[in-house]
């Protein structure tokens, strides 16, 4: 496909890094002339410098001739006025936005042909701040991610010692739980993946994704780590837009207290809140954080834009007997020198915001991407079309399926049952397959296997 990203920020950068592996036509827009160069001297890409929305840039980028525009720039009003030119001049087939300010998403009617020509709005903040609500509501999870409408979850945890299933092989896993169905989908032993098979020992320490239908998934949880009490007292360090949305989000269920330097921003959202309390301070300060029980705090949350003051609050949280610490890291670099130490999690916004993103770039009937392993690995779920004859997986039970190596089928969803896939599961024409790619390389081989004849959806 030929794809053009306007905006060559950490967002637009990794995904031009990502689409150009995959054998796409890619050409990045930027004002900044240098930061096109570097990512050019580091990609196979085409950069242009100049305004995003500009129609002469656009038309300089091949927007006649582009198949996609993915607007990520810092501006909402740049990307959305480079969409409707896109869909003025060039009739783009599709036209991706991203907006971060709320007061653009309240209404559904400022989108679409008839309005400013967006097909598919991203909003980061609310991408993130969804992603750590899940990581709360499942205490011990590394990675919870949704399929099939919340259907299924693939949920990542740590191995530890003593869990009923370490230092076992897989295959034990339906004699502990035999009514519960599920499948480890992945593992992952000191950053290397493994492919799980019947005879696979899992180890403690290990990273083991696994996948289940969602009430199943704390059971699961269970055979390979003591569970964590669920948590009651939350801590949210920066009162921005990922902060107010969490706290939205969260308040009706949990004691939040959310920290905010300024104090303008205080009062703002000391009266969106219902519930939360608003404190004006640095989350820096060791007297703040006593002063506010930091010991008795389940969970704190450092969310600011700066990375560097979000992993020393966190430390400082956990010293002071912060009992799980989770902190937004927007360098790439960062965040696998404080994963799993002190730092028990460290959210990349770029990531989760990549993974939606994906989902529409996707051949085939792709409904759901998430990148996973800061982008070493993908989960997708996509719709099976066709029979037999036409299809490579309709009519197929999953072992004469030709996977690509270190790609496994979790689970598929045929209309509202989950079935846990096993070898002589039969994929039928509607299904939604829910498959783990431990190698993004393979990607496209996937997406061939769910197109239909010569056609892609």
């Amino acid at each position: 496909m030929q794809i053009i990203i306007l905006g060559a920020n950490q967002v637009g950068s990794s995904l031009a890094e990502t689409l150009a592996n995959e054998a796409n036509d890619i050409t990045v827009v930027d004002t900044d002339a240098e930061k096109l160069r570097e990512l050019k001297d580091h990609i196979d890409i085409g950069t242009i410098t100049g305004e995003a929305s500009h129609p002469d840039v656009l038309e300089r980028a091949g927007g006649e001739d582009a198949d996609m525009i993915i607007a990520v720039t810092e501006s909402d009003e740049i990307n959305m006025v480079a969409c409707r030119v896109a869909y003025s001049l060039f009739q783009t087939p599709k036209k991706i936005c991203r907006i971060r300010s709320s007061s653009y998403l309240v209404s559904d009617k400022l989108f679409g042909k008839n309005g400013i020509a967006v097909d598919v709005v991203i909003s980061p903040e609310l991408i993130v701040s969804s992603y750590i609500s899940s990581l709360i509501d499942l205490p011990g999870s590394l990675q919870v991610l949704d399929f099939a409408d919340g259907k299924v979850q693939l949920v990542a945890v740590k191995a530890y010692y003593g869990g009923p299933l370490v230092g076992q092989e897989i295959r034990f896993l339906r004699q502990h739980m035999p009514s519960v169905e599920t499948r480890v989908a992945a593992i992952f032993r000191k950053d290397r993946p493994i492919t799980p098979e019947g005879s696979t020992v899992i180890e403690a320490d290990d990273e083991v994704f696994f996948i289940a239908a969602k009430n199943n998934i704390r059971a699961c949880m269970g055979e390979l780590r003591r569970l964590d009490r669920p948590y009651k007292r939350i801590i949210i360090a920066g009162g921005g837009n990922i902060g107010l949305r969490l706290a939205e989000n969260l308040e009706q269920r949990y004691q939040v207290k959310i920290i905010e330097r300024d104090l303008k921003r205080c009062a703002f959202l000391s009266e969106y809140l219902d519930k939360a309390i608003v404190l004006n301070g640095e989350s820096s300060h060791q007297e703040l954080l006593l002063d506010e029980n930091i010991e008795d705090t389940d969970v704190f949350l450092a969310l600011t834009d700066d990375d560097e003051a979000n992993i020393m609050s966190s430390l400082l949280a956990k010293r002071l007997g912060a009992k799980k610490v989770m902190a937004t890291i927007n360098n790439p670099a960062y965040v696998d020198l404080v994963q799993g130490g002190e730092i028990d999690i460290a959210i990349s916004p770029q990531q989760a915001t990549i993974g939606s993103l994906l989902t529409h770039v996707r051949r085939g009937d792709v409904v759901k991407v998430h990148s996973l392993r800061r982008g070493a690995a993908e989960a997708m779920e996509a719709i099976a079309h066709g029979d037999k004859a036409s299809s490579k997986v309709v009519g197929r039970a999953i072992e004469d399926i030709d996977l690509p190596e270190g790609t496994t089928i979790g689970a598929i969803v045929r209309n509202d049952e989950v079935l846990i896939a096993h070898d002589d599961t039969v994929v039928e024409s509607g299904d939604h397959v829910i498959l783990f790619l431990v190698d993004r390389k393979k990607i496209r081989e996937v997406e061939r296997l769910f197109q239909v004849g010569f056609s892609f959806f």
